[in-house]
């Protein structure tokens, strides 16, 4: 029987965009060495500030 790993036991890096740490997830385990940001939110705001959408002023 294989014994559980503890949340803490996991892989951690720093998410290039909020600087916060976050953990390994197994949907990421073929590439980890390439997962930069933490969350969808953060990828899609990596260029800096988001830019305005087109019918946002109307």
């Amino acid at each position: 029987m294989v014994k559980a790993r503890r949340k803490s036991d996991l892989p951690v890096k720093i998410c290039a965009v909020c600087g916060r740490p976050f953990s390994w997830r197994r949907k990421w385990a073929r590439d980890w060495e390439q997962v930069r940001y933490c969350s969808e939110r953060c990828r899609g705001a990596r260029g800096g500030a988001a830019k305005p959408r087109p019918d946002a002023g109307a």
